[in-house]
């Protein structure tokens, strides 16, 4: 009687689910509807300046509770050490080098230079855009300042930010202060009047200079107001924040607040942002739909003393093809789809390109090289990272290359100094077991670095490099 009963269940079960034309896995791929990509960025963010990558003093309570909810990256890089040219790397899932967007004259853009992004890029909203989706850039944009390099001609629908550093535009009388680097330990640059940065929306400047000590909480408004704009269709929205490169500042809630002082109170305030944007997709029933990364452009700027962060164990810092000036905290959140964990593999933020567009169906560009990969079984299913290469350019130069554990530096140079090093053989470092980069174990194993010249040779051997973009300023060309 009971087995009579049990079947008589099953048989009504199945025939409820065939009337509703439901099915057991409701999240299937059929029904489930495209994923949201969240982009949060920082600037000059050192490895080590977030409590969950160990920093004992700034408090990080909702990236180090995002860590625990998602993967924490361990490996991962940005395309170059400065600004200009690892946001061309995230935005186009390509090295600098090959789109020109990398000089050794200027390593970055400046308000008064000519060019900007060419054109011809294809920026991971342009692809998102072929999907349907809604695209806003909010922050830091520094691509190019002029109109036609602006986030609108780039694929981005909205765009709320300054054009380029906020240490720019510096009108402070540097010559009474006693030059650029005194400004820094002056009064002066603590007042947002000593930079005439403009805000943005869209096109036109509604802000000038931009009160920068509200600006972390307007950029994070403007997200999240995007965001619920467009929380029926599937959205991309890149959130890059312009702190904490210098000047720092901090709003009234959080200044002379953290242990780490003006620094401190400038990340943890971003900290409290990005919980603001989570919890905002929690709210909204959009965190199982939505794949969010935080990351930073590169390496602390160590010149700044106090005022610039920390690379934790790494060696050196923003500028230098060192670990320090390339490796980055990498966060990825999503539950429910994001597989929890540690991960030690190599990624990179041109990996993100690759990755959400394959994960929204468009086609990756046959017409040229993309170096990003695909990362999506790692972050799924928790499979070992694909990549397993890095190049480590300066301007147009090749520094260094890492291939699996070890890296071999073929020129070093300090971040900010113009001297600099060629190696022949290169130096080589595990840097799985030393990434402090302190022992030089070229001379024990000559087989690993004649792999790595190797790969160096293939790389160069397809390698075509785009025009410089970054030398011509103030419409005074260099040959």
């Amino acid at each position: 009687m009971i087995a009579l009963r049990t079947l008589l269940f099953l048989y009504l079960l199945i025939l409820f689910d065939g009337c509703t034309g439901t099915t057991n896995n409701e999240d299937s791929d059929a029904t489930k509807r495209p994923f949201n990509f969240v982009i949060l960025f920082a600037d000059d963010l050192g490895y080590g300046d977030l409590g969950v990558y160990g920093h004992p003093t700034i408090r990080t309570p909702r990236l180090d509770k995002m860590a625990g909810e998602g993967q924490k990256w361990t490996n991962f890089y940005v395309g170059a050490s400065v600004c200009t040219p690892s946001r061309a790397a995230l935005l186009t899932g390509r090295l600098p080098v090959r789109n020109g967007m990398t000089s050794r004259i200027n390593r970055v853009l400046f308000p008064d230079s000519d060019n900007g992004l060419p054109a011809e890029e294809i920026t991971l909203a342009e692809q998102l855009k072929k999907a349907g989706y809604a695209t806003a850039c909010v922050g830091k944009w520094h691509l190019g300042s002029k109109e036609q390099y602006l986030p609108t001609n780039n694929g981005f629908d909205y765009y709320y930010g300054i054009p380029y550093s906020n240490d720019m535009d510096n009108v402070a009388d540097m010559k009474a202060i006693g030059g650029y680097m005194k400004f820094w330990s002056s009064e002066a640059h603590r007042s947002i009047n000593s930079f005439n940065v403009p805000l943005m929306r869209n096109t036109e400047v509604i802000e000038r200079p931009a009160n920068q000590h509200t600006i972390t909480k307007r950029y994070t408004d403007e997200s999240i107001k995007f965001m619920a704009e467009h929380k029926s269709s599937p959205f991309f929205v890149y959130l890059a924040y312009n702190l904490p490169h210098v000047p720092l500042f901090a709003s009234e809630t959080f200044e002379d607040t953290s242990p780490r002082g003006l620094y401190g109170d400038v990340v943890e305030e971003i900290d409290y942002n990005v919980g603001r944007v989570l919890d905002t997709l929690t709210a909204m029933g959009l965190a199982e739909n939505t794949i969010v990364v935080f990351t930073s452009d590169n390496g602390p700027w160590l010149i700044m003393n106090q005022e610039g962060g920390s690379a934790g164990l790494l060696s050196n810092g923003k500028g230098s093809t060192w670990e320090g000036g390339m490796r980055e905290p990498c966060i990825f959140w999503s539950p429910g789809n994001i597989k929890p964990g540690l991960v030690t593999g190599i990624g990179s933020t041109m990996d993100l390109y690759t990755t959400f567009s394959t994960l929204a169906g468009v086609p990756i560009p046959n017409d040229r090289v993309v170096d990003g990969v695909d990362l999506s079984a790692t972050l799924f299913k928790g499979d070992p990272s694909p990549r397993n290469e890095m190049f480590y350019y300066r301007g147009d130069w090749l520094y260094a290359v890492r291939v699996g554990d070890y890296k071999a530096h073929y020129i070093t140079q300090e971040a900010y100094e113009p001297e600099f090093t060629r190696h022949d053989p290169p130096e080589l470092y595990n840097i799985s077991v030393d990434p402090s980069e302190k022992f030089d174990i070229a001379a024990d194993h000559p087989e690993i670095i004649e792999q790595i010249n190797e790969v160096v040779r293939k790389h160069n051997e397809k390698l075509i490099k785009g025009p410089d973009m970054l030398k011509d300023r103030g419409n005074q060309k260099l040959n």
